[in-house]
């Protein structure tokens, strides 16, 4: 009976957790949507691209101060959670692995700032920026994802990008405001890590300590951090090649496509977070029932949120980029067309590499997958890019990814099991045949691209979640269908 009520609650917190993360997650995609057009028009492009280039030289510090400890993080934490005394031991040795790390980032970044000349007119800016990095070693926000309190984190971070917004409209009205803009951007990104510091007493007492216990953590902590190394190469030498065979219109071409592919990769994302600390439970005391539930779970969200996506990146390919962009980004029509068929690859390694082996601790196969991906990436792009341009940096992008599933699925645990596929399948597939059908009629009705974009969201989402809901689809009923409910659209 206990067992029963365990599991029940642990449905209810995982559906509430996937609606709080997602919220928090299309808050985070709406802020920039917001925010750009405002920044780009007051500070100008000389003063942006001073802001976007200290973000960039930051970035690879941050990397390295972080090192592949947010993942180890949750999943570590996420199996000593309900003993304090041993949560508390586990946070504090990776927090103060985390100071450790970084301090020697710090050191090493100081001495670039002095040495490094081309760094010198960024100084002030990269040391406002850099705050970032000690915000997130110590907000140690990995605990929070352990202990599955999302309820705190979408709601804290809302408020703090409300506030930058607020403030940013306030005291950002020049371009000689782009030091002010850089400082407000922190409180957006890295505000709720200070709440963090005092929040966090409420599961656990942390503290630094100098048994760090670096045999058991420091390997595990390298194999992620030389996987998450791996998928940013990955990730961006498509962009780095077509700058240096094609030029800058293919780079801006490329990455305005890139853009809205991971719009929906973060989202997709998403559900991973809320997954992990109950996978890596799963995993950690071989409750294969629990682990396999929730992989048709989260399988279900990628697969439900992804097809009709794909569908509208397929088929609306010129007039979101028109709407985004502006006409001139037209010409990457068939480059978004082509990352629309690498959401379907983003979905098997999503399950598959983030899921299943960073959740299993088997980090050494998932990154030999990200390495080979990498290595073939750079190869074919060097081969593709100088004959197909942007068309193949998109190609093999979605190459990339498929290559990743199939060398994380090899060995599959043979205690995993998704269940009937079919049955997961059926609800999204008969509701994008039914969006294509409804796409086709707007974009024969109207001309406007605007009208095409609104019409084609709305009706397709109010009648593929209708058509989901009819089918049996499990995700959907089992977290959309309730708020219906309640608002008494539909009947059980």
């Amino acid at each position: 009976m206990a067992r029963n009520e365990t599991n029940s609650m642990n449905n209810v917190s995982l559906k509430k957790n996937t609606i709080f993360n997602l919220i928090k997650t299309l808050s985070t995609i709406v802020f920039p949507l917001i925010t750009f057009p405002y920044i780009s028009r007051v500070l100008h492009a000389e003063n942006v691209g001073k802001i976007n280039f200290s973000a960039s030289i930051v970035s690879y510090f941050a990397l390295f101060a972080t090192l592949g400890l947010t993942t180890y993080a949750v999943r570590e934490c996420s199996k000593v959670r309900s003993n304090t005394a041993e949560l508390s031991k586990t946070a504090s040795q990776l927090i103060s692995i985390s100071v450790v790390t970084t301090i020697i980032s710090y050191i090493v970044l100081f001495l670039c700032l002095a040495f490094w000349s081309k760094l010198w007119n960024y100084q002030s800016l990269i040391l406002i920026q850099s705050v970032s990095i000690i915000c997130t070693s110590l907000g140690a926000d990995w605990l929070n994802t352990a202990m599955e309190d999302f309820r705190y984190i979408t709601i804290r971070t809302f408020i703090f990008q409300v506030i930058a917004l607020i403030a940013m409209f306030v005291f950002v009205t020049k371009p000689e405001h782009y030091i002010i803009y850089a400082g407000i951007s922190l409180i957006s990104s890295s505000g709720g890590n200070i709440v963090n510091i005092f929040y966090r007493r409420k599961y656990c007492k942390v503290y630094f300590t100098f048994k760090m216990d670096w045999r058991k953590h420091i390997k595990p902590i390298l194999l992620l951090f030389a996987m998450m190394l791996s998928q940013t190469i990955n990730n961006n030498i498509d962009t780095t090649i077509l700058g240096i065979i094609k030029g800058d219109l293919d780079v801006g071409l490329y990455s305005t496509a890139n853009k809205i592919f991971n719009i929906a990769n973060q989202v997709s994302a998403s559900i991973i977070w809320v997954v992990m600390p109950q996978l890596s439970a799963g995993f950690a005391n071989k409750n294969y029932k629990q682990v396999n539930k929730l992989l048709r779970y989260a399988s279900g969200f990628l697969i439900d949120f992804n097809f009709p996506c794909m569908i509208g990146m397929l088929f609306l390919s010129k007039e979101i980029l028109s709407i985004i962009a502006g006409s001139e980004y037209i010409a990457a029509s068939g480059c978004l067309q082509i990352f629309a068929i690498a959401l379907l690859f983003t979905i098997l390694t999503a399950i598959y590499t983030n899921m299943i082996l960073l959740s299993s601790g088997r980090e050494a196969q998932a990154l030999i997958a990200c390495i080979v991906s990498a290595v073939l990436n750079i190869i074919t792009d060097i081969i593709f890019i100088p004959y197909f341009g942007i068309n193949a940096a998109a190609a093999t992008t979605a190459i990339s990814q498929f290559v990743i599933y199939i060398i994380s699925s090899r060995k599959k645990d043979s205690n995993i099991s998704f269940g009937n596929v079919k049955s997961l399948l059926y609800g999204p597939i008969v509701g994008c045949i039914f969006e294509v059908i409804l796409i086709t009629i707007i974009k024969l009705l109207f001309k406007s691209s605007w009208i095409k974009i609104i019409l084609s969201i709305f009706f397709s989402i109010f009648f593929y979640i209708i058509i989901l809901i009819k089918t049996k689809n499990e995700f959907a009923c089992e977290t959309v269908l309730p708020f219906f409910e309640k608002l008494t659209l539909f009947s059980r």
